[in-house]
């Protein structure tokens, strides 16, 4: 629990509402990753959304998906 306390707290934000269940290790690298990549934390949570989205389709776990 100390890893998750430790996390940005829009990141936390997000987690809060994520589908799956995320590692801190794994969901901070994704976070880290998405922010060097758009400078911006909306952006960052869009990224892992999008991330998010392709483990569910693969899984056959998003609605609508074939």
């Amino acid at each position: 629990m100390a890893a998750y306390d430790r996390l940005p707290p829009e990141l936390r934000a997000w987690l809060a509402q994520a589908a799956l269940p995320w590692s801190p290790r794994s969901a901070l690298r994704a976070w880290r990753a998405a922010l060097r990549r758009s400078g911006c934390c909306k952006a960052a949570a869009e990224r892992l959304n999008a991330i998010e989205a392709r483990q569910l389709a693969r899984e056959g776990a998003w609605p609508g998906h074939p």
